[in-house]
């Protein structure tokens, strides 16, 4: 697909190929090995040792990494010490090894260039890449304002660039973590127990009795510690409920699966409420001393009845019983899981919030098996001077959603697009660890968005599908050819991990924190990286920690005692809750105030058209969204998706196991790739189910080109969230073609 100005440049054409490594090494020291420990032992003191934590995913294991006498990664292995990981890394972890081997990845700065009327890319100097970039900064500043010049980051190399665009006077940044992931949770409980959930979530899994999975793929997202503490909970003997059109592998490990008909979960979260309420199985106690509402929420789900219930969700009346018993007798230790990719239907925030209201009921928050009350390490700012104030950024953007509190990276997009009455035009794009073509949806507002940028430059690892629009690519090296900031994350006690280079890093590929200093440097901004390497402001930054970087590089994770006090509340002991009343709000006088319901409300979404069913999806255990796809050691376990379709949907389509199809959505936007049918009884029959991150479109990919189809092609239709602007994905619905809509177009 091109645009009229901005055309897509395919990289692979440039020659720059490799080969891909060998990943016979992956299975040595494996949980699988058959090695004794002391042959283990030998084969490791052969190799050196080196901690870092993964970047695979967003939960951050720490690891040690092995390399052989030529300094090549052979090995990653989860740090023992670590409550991340337990010792344990998922697949994806084991696999980061091939991110660093991967043959197609970017080697060398690229700019934009046109030869014989063509559109194409020419190697590049770094002095000449970066001071091309730096040059359009100061063009963009002084023309438009510093904050005409966006940031769209995600994972590690963010905080770097942030740094650098708050020191250059721009606050205009965003990233899809947080309007197309998480953050209608972070509204949700915020305005509910005035805590945000944050990564990792705290719950207390390994201790719980119940626990309570409305869409969420536990051991399908592999979130490590939250997997490891799910088995021992199963182990244990917790129940665990699965809410889900779906037979995840999550249900089917549970004790009770509700097959509910799609969109209609606040109207079972609204009658499990009614249940504890009107058989008095709330926790009086909990709720009379910590709750603000009850008398309103119970007036509010009177007639929320069970028979009201399966009316929209299917689910019978004696099942939504059943279950509000089930979690009501283990109370407190029981957890309705607050998901974590929670953009799905436009009324994101006000479901969360009912299942942190249902929390609430049964006492769970602050709670032994329910929610434990996080903490994290501080870790010092190196000093640098006061950022500027820009005159505005992504609060002004996103002024029309008042609970935004990041910013809202389809709004970003949208003030690209020319406009004659747009306050805050944006011009340039940074764009750094997101492959916004397969993340955002609505792929034409994308298109259109970068088709207008005077200037555009992305940094990454990969040739994903946005390098090919940028004016300036730069290649980032690898989490394990990198200094990066120290770890801390909320955990039930504080802990720090470091990450360091490994292996130096291949081909012309730099850090993150390198490029955002050089860059830096440029625009005159040398006091906020008064520093040589980014090793510096480490060592500072764990001296001031009390320990060091030859400490940390030998245990890679430090653990640090609670200061913020016990990991729950006691029985009778007063608390307050960060909100406006204090207490856990059921019924909200600052949304009432704001014109919002103060209280949850089921309302209808649009259902499938005759002929279409709705799309749904997630992810596999062997990828992380679109970045992990063309991995060689990845791809080897799972190379393509497949659509799930129920067996009635394929005796009336006339569909066999592995056939080959194609979809269509709602708005006639035809799948480019073709994908292979999986028919089973784990899907409901108004739906059909992939997992995301597929369907590559271009051949510099050369593992993840054409394997299956892209989820987020077929997204076009999204429902925004009025609260903070979250973006509901699954409001799309697709029909399935058995013929090739593209047998006489090339692809």
């Amino acid at each position: 697909m091109t645009t009229s100005r901005r055309k897509f440049i395919k990289i692979s054409a440039l020659g720059l190929g490799g080969v891909a490594a060998s990943t016979s090494a992956l299975n040595m020291f494996g949980a699988n090995t058959y090695l004794d420990d002391l042959v283990k032992q030998n084969i490791a003191d052969k190799f050196k040792r080196t901690a870092t934590y993964c970047e695979v995913c967003f939960w951050k294991c720490a690891a040690w990494a092995y390399t052989n006498e030529e300094g090549e990664i052979i090995k990653l292995k989860g740090n023992e010490i670590d409550p991340h990981c337990n010792g344990r890394l998922c697949p994806r972890g084991t696999g980061g090894v091939g991110m660093y081997n991967d043959g197609d990845r970017l080697k060398t700065p690229l700019i934009r260039t046109t030869i014989n009327g063509e559109q194409t890319y020419r190697e590049a100097s770094w002095d000449e890449a970066l001071d091309l970039i730096a040059s359009k900064m100061k063009a963009i500043k002084s023309k438009y304002g510093a904050e005409s010049f966006a940031l769209l980051k995600h994972g590690s190399p963010g905080s770097h660039l942030e740094h650098l665009f708050k020191s250059y006077g721009s606050d205009t940044i965003a990233e899809p973590a947080y309007a197309q992931c998480r953050g209608p949770r972070e509204t949700g409980f915020g305005l509910t127990v005035g805590s945000w959930i944050g990564s990792p979530e705290p719950t207390d899994i390994r201790d719980t009795k119940c626990l309570v999975l409305i869409g969420s793929h536990i051991g399908e997202n592999m979130h490590n510690t939250q997997v490891q503490e799910m088995s021992d909970a199963i182990d244990n003997g917790a129940t665990i409920i699965t809410v889900d059109p779906r037979l995840s592998t999550a249900a089917s490990k549970s004790e009770h699966w509700l097959a509910i008909k799609p969109s209609t979960d606040i109207a079972l979260l609204l009658a499990w409420m009614h249940v504890l309420i009107y058989e008095n199985l709330y926790n009086k106690e909990y709720v009379d001393k910590y709750g603000y509402g009850l008398k309103e929420l119970k007036e509010h789900v009177k007639d929320f009845t069970p028979e009201w219930a399966y009316g929209i969700t299917t689910i019978k009346p004696e099942e939504i019983r059943k279950t509000a018993r089930i979690m009501a007798a283990a109370a407190p230790s029981t957890i309705i899981h607050p998901g974590r990719h929670v953009v799905w239907y436009g009324d994101d925030s006000q479901r969360e919030r009912a299942i942190a209201m249902l929390n609430g009921l049964l006492g769970s928050w602050g709670q032994r098996g329910g929610f434990y009350f996080k903490e994290k390490v501080k870790i010092p700012k190196y000093p640098h001077p006061a950022y500027p104030i820009p005159k505005w950024g992504w609060e002004e953007i996103g002024e029309k959603y008042p609970y935004a509190e990041m910013g809202i990276t389809s709004e970003l997009i949208k003030a690209t697009i020319p406009n004659e009455d747009a306050e805050h035009p944006i011009k340039g794009w940074i764009v750094a660890g997101t492959n916004l073509i397969n993340t955002v949806p609505d792929r034409e507002m994308i298109l259109k968005a970068m088709d207008a940028l005077e200037f555009f430059v992305v940094i990454d690892t990969m040739p994903m599908e946005i390098t090919g629009y940028a004016d300036v690519v730069l290649p980032e090296c690898t989490y394990l050819e990198r200094y990066d900031g120290i770890r801390s994350a909320t955990n039930r006690e504080p802990s720090i991990a470091l990450r360091q280079p490994v292996a130096k890093p291949k081909y012309k590929s730099k850090p993150a924190w390198w490029i955002s200093k050089q860059i830096g440097e440029r625009l005159g901004l040398h006091d906020y990286f008064d520093y040589d390497d980014f090793e510096d402001v480490i060592k500072w930054q764990l001296n001031k920690l009390g320990t060091s970087l030859d400490e940390m590089k030998k245990v890679g994770v430090k653990k640090f005692e609670r200061k913020s006090g016990p990991l729950f509340l006691e029985k009778g002991q007063d608390y307050e809750f960060a909100t406006n009343s204090g207490k856990i709000e059921f019924y909200s006088d600052e949304l009432a105030s704001k014109g919002f319901d103060p209280m949850p409300v089921y309302t209808p979404h649009p259902e499938p058209p005759q002929g279409f069913y709705r799309l749904n999806y997630g992810r596999s255990p062997m990828h992380t969204f679109s970045r992990t796809i063309n991995n060689p050691n990845l791809s080897e376990l799972k190379h393509t998706n497949k659509l799930w379709i129920n067996p009635k949907v394929a005796r009336l389509l006339d569909l066999k196991n592995e056939q080959v199809v194609w979809l269509e959505n709602q708005d006639g936007i035809v799948s480019t790739f073709s994908i292979k049918v999986r028919v089973t009884e784990r899907i409901r029959w108004d739906s059909v189910y992939l997992y995301h991150g597929f369907g590559h479109n271009d051949k510099k990919l050369t593992r993840a080109y054409g394997k299956g189809i892209s989820d987020t092609q077929m997204i076009s239709k999204v429902a925004i969230d009025p609260l903070m602007g979250g973006t509901g994905l699954r409001g799309n619905f697709v029909k399935i073609l058995t013929e090739n809509p593209h047998k006489n177009t090339e692809i």
